[in-house]
């Protein structure tokens, strides 16, 4: 079992939450609830391994608080 790590955002002006895999091409969706973007994220990705492995792009590291002003 492979494991990716998701960046989840809120979109302001729908309320729907937005989902990526930073790094992989096609790994993003949306959808009105967690559960429903949890379920959403892990189909999309299933689908995309259907054709191989992909080589990520980018790494995800983490996040940063910056404090300006």
């Amino acid at each position: 079992m492979k494991t990716y790590v998701a960046v989840i955002e809120r979109c302001s002006e729908t309320g729907l939450y937005v989902g990526y895999v930073p790094g992989f091409p096609g790994a993003h969706t949306q959808a009105e609830t967690l559960d429903e973007l949890q379920h959403n994220l892990r189909e999309v990705i299933q689908m995309l391994l259907e054709d191989g492995e992909p080589k990520l792009e980018t790494e995800f590291v983490g996040t940063q608080t910056v404090m300006v002003g």
